[in-house]
């Protein structure tokens, strides 16, 4: 059977070109964290998760320090040594990190969604697709204007995208894998 040329594409983002990549990358390490493309790398991703070719639809790449996260150490006097760690493990994964950065570089759109597009031994790279929602374009789209309203405001920081669902726990499938929020506590908000 005759596939389409999203399929190919999909193929082609399962085993990437590691040459092309790397030198993308090297590009990529001397501009700024949040740059603005043209059009997205992975067009298949993009379009599943609802970018359209239209005005209103900006697609940005965000990159991400890899490893863990430091912070302060406390003061020396009078504490355990071993209370003074300065490393944290992120309860964020690194793709809500960069919605999150991405919302805070341009405070007019909101994040629709983001995917993977690469990573190397210092960072890892995504793309998020970000829609303005004062667009003509957007306000009169049927399956789009949704976004408009004011309970969608600031989604990535809400923890409302996709990536931070997960990240949240609340798109396992499985029933022994803890969801969150708990029914009790559905049930509790409720009273």
């Amino acid at each position: 059977m005759a596939q389409g040329m999203y399929h190919y594409l999909r193929q082609a983002w399962k085993k990437p070109d590691k040459k092309t990549l790397r030198l993308r990358m090297v590009e990529w390490r001397a501009t700024n964290s949040v740059v603005q493309v043209d059009k997205p790398l992975r067009l298949d991703r993009a379009r599943a998760l609802g970018y359209k070719a239209k005005k209103g639809f900006v697609v940005y790449r965000v990159r991400v320090k890899r490893g863990g996260r430091k912070r302060i150490r406390r003061g020396v006097k009078g504490r355990k040594s071993r209370k003074q760690t300065n490393r944290k493990t992120l309860k964020m994964s690194y793709q809500w990190v960069a919605e999150i950065r991405a919302a805070r570089k341009h405070k007019n759109l909101e994040v629709l969604n983001s995917y993977w597009i690469g990573k190397d031994g210092k960072y890892y790279y995504f793309e998020a697709i970000m829609i303005d929602p004062s667009r003509p374009e957007i306000k009169n789209d049927k399956k789009m204007k949704w976004i408009i309203k004011g309970e969608n405001r600031m989604r990535a920081e809400r923890g409302l995208t996709s990536a931070a669902k997960k990240s949240r726990g609340l798109r396992s499938k499985s029933p022994r894998l803890k969801v969150r929020p708990s029914l009790r506590a559905w049930n509790r908000k409720g009273k």
